[in-house]
């Protein structure tokens, strides 16, 4: 038994370095261009789930010039991206510059606006389902957000339409 320890000793010396290295997790590096900080400041979505912000990070760092489909004879690009939880359909000039976007994402996390609303004026309904619909337009530097949740209070249903301000529509 006493010499077992010296070598269990000696295994972990060994071995607890290689578990913290193996342990650390590399993030792809995210290039932002200039251009594109109007399309993140409208969107802001801080208090949205890491799908929805991931997803938009993407649309935002997308370099059309490096496709390997870009063309200088093209006057723009249709470019969709896909998750499980959303997608995004994104206009982009020929110069790269996002001109437009429609995002759909399906049963996210809520922002504690929409749900402090939905409680309020529905207090024993709870959220089904919920839909998160984003519209950028470059000319207008805004994002019409709106959500659109399926309230559900036992057999009872009600769909109900809410901008990002938790306000009714």
């Amino acid at each position: 038994m006493k010499t077992l320890k010296p070598i269990l000793m000696l295994a972990m010396l060994i071995a607890g370095p290689a578990l913290q290295v193996s342990a650390q997790i590399n993030l792809p590096e995210v290039r932002i261009i200039a251009s594109t900080y109007k399309y993140l400041n409208a969107t802001d979505n801080r208090d949205m789930s890491q799908p929805v912000r991931m997803l938009e990070l993407k649309a935002a760092s997308y370099d059309v010039k490096k496709s390997e489909f870009y063309d200088d004879d093209y006057d723009g690009y249709y470019i969709s991206f896909y998750i499980p939880d959303g997608k995004i359909l994104a206009a982009y000039d020929k110069d790269g510059k996002l001109l437009r976007t429609a995002e759909k994402f399906k049963n996210t996390k809520l922002p504690s606006a929409i749900r402090d609303a939905v409680n309020q004026r529905f207090p024993n309904w709870r959220i089904a389902e919920d839909i998160y619909q984003v519209y950028y337009y470059d000319e207008k530097e805004q994002a019409d957000k709106t959500f659109k949740l399926l309230l559900e209070n036992g057999n009872k249903r009600l769909k109900v339409k809410i901008n990002e301000k938790g306000e009714f529509l």
